[in-house]
């Protein structure tokens, strides 16, 4: 399963499981005993991979430990709901989308963004090569595309492109349909699934979502507001290791993988290095020359608020001013 597949069912699973948290135990919030490193849990909302490895990174080389916190990480799966856990005090940090920051605070989880590690999204549409499409509006031509109709940037290409000349088909998950049908396109992560179709002797062309005018941040490290406001220096630190291990990862992504390689049996070395190598120019960008790795800005969370309206995905976007803090 990809990683796509498992925002969608996030976002079928929001409401429900929203609900079902409010009554669950709470963390400590950063509980430090006299002397020590503030306790903290992060939730992944995926199984252990390279777009998480600064985490592992900052953890394996005691970055986290130099800022003064002690780090648990949680490794997710499909639908884990990590904005419902943050939002209820399941953990102190949690890992989602800039479309799901603003979709949850639009429906009243109190949730604030502290760093962006990728900042051009690696959702894409990937196509057989010989096929000869030049883009994404060549693919939407001819053929059958699997998507799941419910993510945003689905309904973005929808509402852009249109979907009457391509048959429409449910995504799940896998790449074997693509590799077996030289007409048949698919939703994917240019992390994931394209790695896996090459792997298995197919020739995709992969057009990212983002070069379309749709491009949320992703792999946002998200915490409750109350714990902004009631221990600043906490989520300064923990933005801080977090970065420092990002920044370790990039120089060499080699011991990050060894870990994530333990957690992750599906993943082997050769497959975490290619991965690595596909999304670091995602994450080491023009801006973060500028500003830094995790940088974040209000116009692209304002931006991406009025598309979630005109998409119809919200009714009005929360204004960027009430959930960006001076994290600096």
């Amino acid at each position: 399963m990809s990683p796509l597949f498992r925002r969608s069912l996030r976002w079928l699973v929001w409401i429900a499981c929203f609900s079902l948290l409010l009554g669950c135990s709470k963390s400590d919030g950063g509980k430090q005993s006299p002397g020590g490193p503030a306790q903290v849990k992060l939730a992944l909302n995926w199984l252990p991979d390279p777009e998480f490895g600064g985490f592992y990174a900052g953890r394996e080389d005691g970055l986290f430990k130099k800022n003064g916190i002690e780090v648990e990480i949680l490794g997710g799966g499909a639908g884990t709901p990590v904005v419902q856990m943050v939002a209820t005090g399941q953990v102190e940090f949690g890992i989602t989308g800039a479309d799901d920051v603003i979709v949850a605070r639009a429906r009243g989880a109190d949730i604030i963004p502290i760093l962006a590690v990728f900042q051009k999204s690696p959702q894409a549409i990937m196509a057989h090569a010989s096929r000869g499409a030049k883009g994404i509006s060549d693919v939407l031509g001819s053929g059958t595309l699997a998507v799941e109709l419910g993510l945003p940037y689905v309904a973005f290409l929808k509402k852009k492109y249109g979907f009457d000349k391509v048959k429409i088909v449910p995504y799940d998950g896998g790449v074997a349909r693509f590799v077996n049908d030289k007409d048949f396109a698919q939703q994917c992560f240019i992390t994931s699934e394209p790695l896996a179709a090459r792997q298995k002797g197919a020739d995709p062309s992969v057009f990212l979502i983002a070069d379309e005018g749709f491009n949320p941040y992703l792999v946002v490290v998200i915490a409750k507001k109350s714990l902004w406001t009631e221990k600043p220096e906490l989520v300064r630190a923990f933005r801080r290791a977090s970065i420092e291990g990002w920044r370790a990862y990039l120089a060499d992504p080699a011991k990050g993988n060894a870990v994530i390689a333990k957690l992750n049996a599906a993943m082997d070395a050769e497959t975490l290095g290619r991965m690595a190598a596909v999304q670091k120019p995602l994450i080491e960008t023009e801006e973060t020359a500028k500003n830094g790795l995790g940088t974040m800005t209000r116009e692209r969370w304002e931006v991406l608020g009025k598309q979630l309206v005109e998409l119809g995905i919200i009714t009005k976007a929360p204004p960027p001013d009430e959930y960006l803090m001076a994290l600096e």
